[in-house]
């Protein structure tokens, strides 16, 4: 009887051990699991007072940035300076190099470096991107093209029709048909399968075609301008329209004006930037809460205008923006990862490792 007691015993410990064991099993298993789609949020200029902004100064009780487990720090120095710009710090994104200040999808000797969206196979891979700057920007023009300077803006555009993008809104129609040289790449556009539109009206989408939004002769206005709901309407679309055609799809969404804001030493626009940023943040996970197999990225390129939250004549209850610069600054900024693979984006490490951690989520080895 001690024996068949002990045995008992022991089976029973045994049974316990793998129904407790199992379901972390499976959810380590759900963590590995590969995602189908990458949304890729970029704060230009935000580093964490740009975001602890959002309640000290934006006035929220909760941020959606608090709906991340997986949170990193990253070093985003540029080959050419100790302080990058967003041009390096994009095409360290988009490309997985670091280069020069200046650069758009070019290495530092100026040679081509494919970026994300030409690697990832155009007949399974919908791309698209969405700013509140102009879209031949430093930030999403590193994901179309390749210029050895940001300021090319006119040619940067010249690869958009070229380019594997199925989807983009933004501004920037000076630099597609107000151009010096006559030149309209708003038609080459066309006739390369894309409607182009120049209000965002989800009446007016074809979706048999590729879908180009262009929405003001330079940048968007600002929100103390009355953008209104732009980003989070245009990120909407995007994922609707991405994903539509059952295809995986990569997503750049940048907050471009945040930059703006630091560089203007102008905490009223960082607060309205940022809280315009959160919002659409809440959307983007929304959607990849609902789905299941999205992976979600938030991440600034530097930080702008070292902005701090200081008290006002020594009061320690009462809060506000100051400025130590009017550029960047050289401090590490952070990372947040939601979903499948998210927890290989932890730790402090260089920015441009975020290219090839994407790159090893997704199984992508040929880069």
């Amino acid at each position: 009887m001690p024996y068949k007691n002990t045995y008992s015993t022991t089976l029973t410990i045994f049974i316990l051990m793998l129904v407790c064991l199992f379901p972390i099993t499976s959810l380590k298993a759900q963590n590995q699991k590969q995602p189908n789609k990458i949304i890729f949020l970029i704060g230009d200029g935000m580093g964490l007072t740009q975001i602890s902004s959002l309640y000290e100064l934006g006035h929220l009780e909760h941020s959606n940035f608090e709906r991340f487990d997986h949170i990193g720090l990253l070093r985003n120095n540029a080959s050419s300076h100790q302080i990058t710009d967003s041009a390096a710090g994009a095409t360290a994104y988009a490309c997985g190099v670091k280069t020069y200040n200046g650069s758009i999808g070019m290495d530092k000797d100026t040679i081509l470096v494919k970026n994300i969206v030409e690697i990832l196979p155009n007949d399974v891979w919908n791309t698209g991107l969405v700013a509140t700057s102009s879209i031949t920007h430093a930030t999403p023009a590193s994901f179309f093209s390749h210029v050895k300077l940001r300021r090319e803006q006119d040619s940067i555009a010249a690869w958009m029709h070229k380019s594997n993008v199925d989807y983009f809104a933004g501004g920037g129609t000076r630099f597609f048909e107000q151009r010096p040289d006559s030149l309209n790449y708003s038609d080459s556009l066309r006739l390369n399968n894309f409607e182009v539109l120049y209000q965002l009206d989800v009446k007016m989408i074809n979706n048999d075609k590729k879908l180009g939004f262009l929405l003001a002769k330079e940048g968007m206005p600002k929100m103390t301008e009355n953008r209104g709901e732009f980003l989070i309407d245009a990120s909407q679309i995007a994922m609707d329209y991405l994903s539509k055609k059952g295809n995986n799809f990569f997503l750049m969404i940048e907050g471009s004006q945040i930059d703006w804001g630091g560089h203007a030493n102008d905490a009223e626009y960082i607060i309205t930037e940022m809280l315009d940023f959160d919002k659409t943040l809440g959307a983007v996970l929304d959607f990849a809460e609902k789905d299941g197999n999205t992976l979600v990225l938030v991440t600034a390129d530097h930080e702008t205008g070292g902005f701090a939250l200081s008290s006002t004549g020594g009061n320690y209850n009462e809060v506000q923006g100051t400025f130590s610069t009017g550029g960047h600054t050289s401090t590490m900024i952070p990372i947040f990862a939601y979903g499948p693979g998210s927890d290989s984006f932890t730790g402090i490490y260089e920015n441009y490792k975020v290219f090839h951690k994407i790159m090893h989520v997704l199984n992508q080895k040929n880069h």
